[in-house]
């Protein structure tokens, strides 16, 4: 899940924003299975806060860094549609590699909104803060190429203008594959134990963004453990 990192005050480039077709979206399918059956195998273990914030009936801005998305939408599954019959969106980039995640997210359960910081961008945190009148929203404050564990100002612009609880959200990997992505993104291995950890966050409603996205940067870094700093 993508997220801009800033608004624009000009007109954006006119392009399409990338779909998939054909054979893509073939197999797409066959991954978003795989994936469905392999998510549904982990033992996710939330702590009490995590349960008490997805059962929240409120719209929701749930926040996660982009290297902890495998289980996202078997954690929505599990610990949120059972007390709120809403969709959740993830801000995804609207590029061609966008494409391939928005295919594989629709699948999943997981609905997209399209756009980054160079393209649709300004349109795309409108699209975000319209969702939150009926629906939650997922944002990866590094997406969608990183610096990995960097909360960009576009993500904390999010957060500010939501008029609903923001939450950060952690999955804690007790046996993963690290991939050699950007983002060193985690593949836990079927079966394994994931912590779940959720938490309000703290939320400054004037002043410049920097600081604020580096105060939530903070507080997801909190909550955050890397298999290999265990």
């Amino acid at each position: 899940m993508a997220v801009a990192t800033q608004t624009q005050s000009g007109s954006e480039p006119a392009r399409a924003v990338r779909e998939l077709t054909g054979w893509r979206l073939l197999s797409v399918r066959a991954l978003a299975l795989i994936a469905r059956v392999w998510s549904a195998s982990l033992r996710i273990q939330p702590d009490d806060e995590a349960r008490r914030l997805l059962a929240d009936p409120r719209p929701t801005v749930f926040v996660i860094w982009h290297n902890r998305l495998f289980g996202v939408a078997e954690i929505h599954r599990r610990f949120r549609r059972p007390y709120v019959n809403r969709p959740i969106y993830g801000l995804i980039s609207a590029s061609r590699d966008g494409a391939w995640l928005a295919g594989f997210f629709q699948l999943i359960g997981i609905r997209a909104v399209r756009g980054s910081s160079s393209w649709r961008g300004t349109q795309a945190v409108r699209e975000s803060l319209k969702i939150l009148e009926y629906g939650d929203l997922g944002i990866t404050p590094d997406g969608p190429r990183g610096p990995c564990y960097d909360f960009k100002s576009g993500a904390a612009l999010v957060a500010r203008k939501a008029d609903c609880p923001v939450v950060m959200i952690s999955l804690n990997f007790s046996r993963a594959k690290q991939l050699g992505s950007w983002d060193g993104f985690y593949l836990p291995y079927p079966f394994s134990r994931v912590e779940l950890i959720g938490r309000s966050a703290t939320l400054k409603t004037s002043g410049p963004l920097e600081p604020l996205a580096e105060a939530l940067k903070e507080q997801l870094t909190a909550i955050t453990r890397d298999c290999s700093k265990k």
